[in-house]
């Protein structure tokens, strides 16, 4: 499991995420650690796992500073989302009952929510990685949405995740990696 890249990055930076939306310098040096540390962390791990984000930090980007367009034009992007589409990804739709305001996510209005899904569900389409979309609201439902395509996909019941108390489905994927994608704030992992 890969945990939340953004929260790592932004505690190393000792900063709160108010100040990142008040010095577009100061974002901008963010957004591209992020984009820099979620590579790394999944190229890291030489295996199946779960991320609970993966380039969902590129709407965040477009939405906050103004990198983008270098993004866009780096190299690794597009080798990287190469190597998504060989995963499992799971797109975790949002859902207004979930909101929870953190501290540390950005945009807990729904608004926002919608927003970054939008832009999530684009760059999805936009670089053609196949995914799942998980909309249900009932954990039991999407636990077995997660169980059956990994089953599907042949891997082993032991290689399958343990499904009991936990708050949302964990997948593990066959080839590179498998991806959660939350929306901002949704809580779902």
């Amino acid at each position: 499991m890969i945990a939340e890249v953004a929260r790592g990055v932004l505690a190393e930076m000792e900063e709160r995420l108010e100040s990142l939306r008040t010095d577009i310098d100061l974002v901008d040096r963010y957004q591209a650690a992020v984009f820099t540390r979620q590579i790394d962390a999944e190229m890291a791990i030489g295996g199946s796992f779960v991320s609970d984000r993966a380039f969902c930090n590129l709407a965040y980007a477009a939405h906050h500073s103004g990198i983008l367009g270098q993004i866009f034009r780096d190299p690794r992007l597009a080798e990287y989302m190469q190597w998504v589409k060989q995963g499992i990804v799971f797109f975790l739709r949002p859902h207004q009952e979930l909101l929870v305001d953190d501290g540390v996510r950005a945009g807990v209005e729904w608004e926002e929510v919608v927003r970054i899904d939008g832009m999530v569900k684009l760059l999805l389409e936009q670089f053609d990685v196949p995914y799942i979309p998980v909309a249900s609201l009932s954990m039991q439902e999407r636990i077995r949405l997660v169980e059956r395509v990994l089953q599907l996909a042949g891997l082993p019941k032991s290689a399958q995740p343990d499904t009991g108390n936990h708050p949302a489905p964990r997948p593990i994927g066959q080839g590179p990696k498998a991806s959660a994608l939350p929306t901002p704030s949704t809580g779902s992992r």
